[in-house]
Parts: C-alpha cells; sequence; structure tokens
C-alpha cells in the first residue's frame, strides 16, 4: 500500500488547491451521473463536465506541485494526500442526490467558480491567468446549463417543484463556505495571486437571485451553520470518496495505463 505524501502546506498552494480540489471533488460526484442520468443528453452532459473540471484541477494540481518544490505531481496531489490535505470546499463532496439536487449544486458551485476564474485571469501567476483564461469558458457553460434546469423544474410538475425546493433546503447552508476569507487568502490577495473570496459574495448573490427571480425561488434565510473543507475538515462523505478515488493508486503504486 503506497503511503501518503507529505504536503508542504505553503498559503500560495492552499489556495491554489481549494480550487483544484472543489473541481475534483465535484467532478467525481458528477462522474456518479454516468448511465444514470434522467435522459442521455444529460448523461453526455453531465460526465463532459465532469472532464472539463478533471482538467482545471489538473492544471491547477500540476502548477500547485511546482509551486510547492516537493517534487510532488498533478497524479500524487490527486490521490496520495491525506483527506486533511484536501481543502475542497464541503458543498462537492456531498452525496449524489437527485438530480435536481445536482443541477442546484453545479448552479451554485459553477457561479462561483466563473467569478473566480474571471478574476484569475488578472492574476499576478501568469500560469494560473493562463488557466482561468480557458476555465472561465467552461464555467459560464456549466452555470447557464444548470440555471436553465433549475428554472425548469421549479417551474414545472409540482413533483419538480418540490424535489428542487427540498436541493435548496439541504444545499445554501453550504454556501457560505465559499466565502470565508482566511490568512490564506489575503495572502493571495497581497501577492495577487488571487482575489479574497469574500470579496466574491456579492456579485455571486446578485446572479443566484438572478436565476432564483426567474425561477420563482427565494434565496434561504442565513443559517449560523459553517462548513470546513476548505480548511481540511470535512464531512463524514469525504473518505468514502478518497477511498474508492483512491484505491488503484494506493493499490499498485505507480501503476500507469
Amino acid at each position: 500500500m503506497t503511503k501518503s505524501i507529505e504536503l508542504q502546506r505553503k498559503p500560495e498552494v492552499q489556495y491554489l488547491l481549494r480550487v483544484g480540489d472543489t473541481a475534483l471533488i465535484l467532478a467525481q460526484r458528477l462522474a456518479e451521473w454516468c448511465g444514470h442520468a434522467p435522459v442521455l443528453e444529460e448523461d453526455i452532459a453531465l460526465a463532459n463536465m465532469a472532464l472539463d473540471l478533471v482538467g482545471q484541477s489538473r492544471a491547477l494540481l500540476t502548477h500547485a506541485g511546482t509551486l510547492e518544490g516537493a517534487g510532488h505531481d498533478e497524479d500524487q496531489l490527486a490521490f496520495l494526500r491525506d483527506e486533511r490535505d484536501y481543502f475542497n470546499a464541503t458543498i462537492a463532496e456531498l452525496p449524489r442526490g437527485d438530480f435536481a439536487f445536482t443541477v442546484l449544486r453545479n448552479l451554485i458551485v459553477a457561479t462561483w467558480a466563473k467569478l473566480l476564474w474571471e478574476r484569475l485571469q488578472g492574476s499576478s501567476d501568469a500560469e494560473v491567468g493562463a488557466i482561468a483564461g480557458k476555465a472561465v469558458k467552461e464555467a459560464r457553460y456549466h452555470q447557464q446549463h444548470a440555471a436553465d434546469w433549475v428554472v425548469r423544474l421549479a417551474d414545472g410538475t409540482a413533483e419538480s417543484r418540490r424535489r428542487i425546493d427540498a436541493a435548496l433546503a439541504e444545499l445554501w447552508r453550504f454556501t457560505a463556505e465559499l466565502f470565508e476569507s482566511d490568512a490564506v487568502d489575503e495572502a493571495a490577495h497581497a501577492t495577487g495571486l488571487g482575489p479574497r473570496v469574500a470579496d466574491l459574495r456579492e456579485p455571486w448573490l446578485a446572479e443566484m437571485t438572478a436565476v432564483f427571480d426567474e425561477a420563482g425561488l427565494a434565496i434561504p434565510a442565513e443559517s449560523g451553520f459553517r462548513s470546513t473543507g476548505t480548511r481540511g475538515v470535512h464531512s463524514e462523505h469525504m473518505g468514502f470518496i478518497l477511498a474508492e478515488m483512491q484505491h488503484l493508486q494506493r493499490s499498485y503504486p505507480g501503476g500507469v495505463w
């Protein structure tokens, strides 16, 4: 069994891993729809969005490994870290749920990611800016696809409305974590690497409100609950994801196709 790598927790590395890990773990959840989506077109669409997220994660993890300076490549960072060394937002690791849950989560995360990628295009790190230039186009599509489905489900049958309402009630409390700035964020802001995520909240809320107004949904009340995945403290679901993701790399060290 391959042992875990020891991650060097430099602020710039953690900042990039927060974005890369969120993309990686959400891609894992979206991949679970392959062969199970309600219609063939959505089966293909969700699989393609998962691939987009894997591509974004690969680029960021590769660059994070370079900045870390410990010789870790994208595969080691993706598959050989302990749970506390992953920094994805908790919302990405929640179980797949039904289709309403999936498209609403995609809307929440894609809107956040689009706004972040837009700002990262101006990063002081030229490699991050180049990654963002491609990723922002993908995030815009993910956002639009999810928004169309949220409106359709909210304005559909009584059952589809019940499901989107239930998804909103479950997911909204996890959104606060996406905008909690800390020392890692402040360091990125100070060096020009990227924005403070707290600065994304107002534009994110404006775009979410626009979709919700069209769908006839109301923004839920603020909750005192705070999830902490971006700080390495995860929900009970994360360990199961990693057990599945890491099995081959742990069991067959250095295995290649």
